[in-house]
């Protein structure tokens, strides 16, 4: 009797794993899910009303309030709406399934297989955006942001003189940081790890690719502070 009460307690557990990689979201689960409309290159309302915030990518802004439309933005949108409009998808999530502002992160893949998140990048849609701790496709975003970069795919691909003729004459809002995560981390044309604190003299230039609580934190990811 003990063994089989055991077999029955083993058993329900793994009924609730299963339950929960296709219920509702949960650190490290899935679940399936059918895209209603597409807001921005990297984010997408469900047909349940949810918003999903891709992770790991950063298109070009298109709808964010006081903030212009930013060059390639339009053309990453439309990417994402002939690309996930009405398709039934997987999501699968990281460690934290929401942010502050309600919306699930997550994974998102296609049917066919399709990875939603690194496909943005490594056509040249997005750039990487990697919040920690959902940090686990950073080093695949990492290789495809590089893919895209030496290639000159889409927004890499932009002259300046284009990009000042597709940007308006109003001047984009300051890169808003995570709550909580003001310390932004950098990888530069030769693959060095760079962080960069708030007040330093390349804060407002570097674009962050990782973004940091602590240094602690930042070095502990691989990056360093730079070099004087």
């Amino acid at each position: 009797m003990k063994r089989i009460a055991i077999c029955l307690a083993l058993f329900a557990a793994l009924l609730g794993a299963c339950s929960s990689s296709t219920g509702q979201p949960v650190a490290n689960g899935e679940m399936e899910a059918t895209v209603q409309r597409v807001v921005d290159g990297d984010t997408v309302e469900l047909s349940t009303g949810e918003k999903v915030r891709l992770i790991g990518v950063d298109t070009p802004e298109t709808v964010k309030p006081n903030t212009p439309v930013q060059p390639y933005g339009k053309e990453a949108s439309e990417f994402s709406k002939q690309l996930l409009t009405g398709q039934k998808v997987k999501l699968k999530f990281d460690v934290e399934p929401y942010d502050k502002y309600k919306r699930l992160l997550a994974y998102m893949y296609l049917q066919d297989g399709t990875f939603v998140n690194e496909k943005l990048v490594r056509d040249g849609y997005a750039r990487i955006m990697t919040i920690p701790p959902n940090v686990a496709y950073a080093d695949l975003f990492l290789e495809a942001e590089r893919e895209a970069r030496e290639n000159n795919k889409g927004l890499w691909g932009l002259s300046e003189e284009k990009a000042a003729k597709k940007s308006t004459a109003v001047k984009p809002a300051k890169e808003a940081a995570p709550e909580g995560k003001t310390i932004k981390g950098n990888i530069n044309a030769k693959g060095e790890k760079i962080y960069h604190v708030p007040g330093s003299a390349s804060y407002e230039q570097t674009h962050a690719e990782m973004w940091f609580a602590t240094e602690e934190e930042a070095k502990a990811a691989g990056f360093r502070a730079p070099k004087r």
